[in-house]
């Protein structure tokens, strides 16, 4: 069976088990509170402001506007952007993209403008996002290295698959959706460091909307728009990986799903656990060297960052917070002033990076020689498992950290247990402060 019809045909009988509600349930909550935290950063409110400006019919919430509610692609469009504003969102190393931002605000903005069920809406975001993931696996890693950003590549994908869920969508009219989405999809890893990443994910929520309202309405496109010559995969590198599609349906990648536990680019997460708890004075460290997959070189190696949004894509400068013990966790360690700190620089001097093909793309190894000659060799996994109660414990306190006490606990109780509370989830989105 060919791809878009393979991913619309999954996409309209999956009966997805409890296991990977659970795992969306715990994403959804991840996701609510980095939109909300993010609601008040300069590209949110660019976005929100576009916005407003232009109106439309009320449809869905907008993070951070109390009072106003928009058509729902462009609803998609702000809260994507917003979601991913702090790059603190979860990720997919199966095909190295952020799932949630995408896929949840068209799912949301879908399910605001249509009333459906609040058990709609969380299976639609977990199709979707399974979608998501599944295609950027088939697009693979060719495709992520030439440059493309699968967030908003695959995630296109996936948000056309959440909305046309909610639509009710047929599996020839799903395809026509992925078709459609397929001719629009993009995002640029040069963007990575600037707002421009986080607008990816907000265009791809958006297309996805339109795709499937396009698609529900006879809108007609190349069926095979995915994997026809001249096609998407063939147009975007992608190498078509045969294995992408296994236990599709049955096995659930989004139950693998990891979450950002640092303010930061996740392929700075390895070296960052390896580093936690190595406690040195910051004079007493000599030479520092990062081994880490070639891959995260031109993803995450700004050597000497300027700005808060470049600090999060410097393996040189975060070892050094790391080592200097600030808290990777929190926002505010990322912000110009700490790219110019005396001390954080010349501790971030004293690191060097290097490319090792050996080691997996989810690791790092961290070899530090301390004043004395005393050495330190620390590894990290990020595809070690971690419990789910050590999990829910550190998304807590990450959502805590985020947006207060009271509104982690509020947000926990409409996202963690059972049936999502829509309604509570979107009211707390738009009280965001802006």
């Amino acid at each position: 069976m060919e791809v878009t019809a393979r991913l619309a045909e999954f996409a309209v009988q999956a009966r997805p088990p409890e296991t990977a509600l659970g795992a969306m349930r715990l994403s959804l909550f991840d996701w609510a509170a980095c939109a909300i935290a993010g609601a008040a950063e300069p590209v949110s409110r660019i976005v929100r402001a576009q916005a407003e400006a232009e109106g439309g019919a009320a449809q869905a919430s907008l993070a951070g506007a109390a009072a106003l509610q928009v058509p729902a692609r462009a609803a998609a469009r702000v809260n994507g952007t917003v979601s991913h504003a702090l790059d603190y969102d979860d990720t997919h190393f199966a095909h190295i993209g952020h799932p949630s931002v995408a896929v949840v605000p068209a799912a949301l903005a879908v399910t605001e403008r249509q009333s459906a069920s609040a058990d709609a809406f969380l299976r639609a975001a977990l199709v979707g996002a399974e979608a998501s993931v599944r295609a950027g696996t088939w697009l693979g890693r060719a495709h992520y290295e030439a440059g493309f950003h699968m967030t908003g590549t695959a995630g296109a994908l996936g948000a056309a698959v959440s909305a046309g869920v909610l639509l009710g969508l047929d599996p020839p009219r799903m395809a026509q959706a992925l078709s459609i989405a397929a001719g629009q999809a993009a995002g640029l890893k040069a963007q990575f460091g600037t707002m421009g990443k986080p607008l990816a994910a907000g265009h791809a929520a958006s297309i996805g909307v339109e795709a499937a309202d396009l698609a529900a309405a006879g809108f007609m496109a190349n069926p095979r728009a995915l994997e026809a010559p001249q096609g998407f995969a063939a147009a975007h590198l992608g190498s078509g990986e045969k294995t992408a599609f296994l236990g599709l349906g049955a096995g659930w990648e989004m139950e693998r799903v990891s979450y950002k536990l640092h303010a930061c680019c996740h392929g700075l997460h390895a070296m960052l656990e390896a580093l936690a708890g190595l406690h040195l004075a910051p004079g007493s460290v000599d030479r520092v060297t990062v081994r880490t997959h070639p891959r995260w070189r031109v993803v995450c190696d700004i050597a000497e960052p300027r700005t808060g949004l470049e600090a999060k894509f410097s393996f040189r400068l975060t070892a050094a917070m790391a080592l200097d013990g600030r808290d990777t966790a929190a926002l505010e360690t990322y912000s110009d002033a700490e790219c110019r700190d005396p001390t954080l620089v010349a501790l971030r001097d004293r690191v060097d990076v290097v490319s090792d093909p050996q080691l997996p793309d989810t690791a790092a190894e961290v070899s530090l020689t301390a004043a004395g000659g005393r050495h330190h060799t620390l590894r990290h996994d990020l595809a070690e498992p971690v419990t789910t109660a050590e999990l829910h414990s550190r998304l807590r306190r990450k959502a805590k950290t985020l947006v207060g006490p009271e509104a982690a606990s509020i947000l926990a109780a409409a996202t963690l247990e059972g049936t999502p509370d829509v309604s509570t989830l979107a009211a707390l989105l738009r009280a965001a402060p802006a």
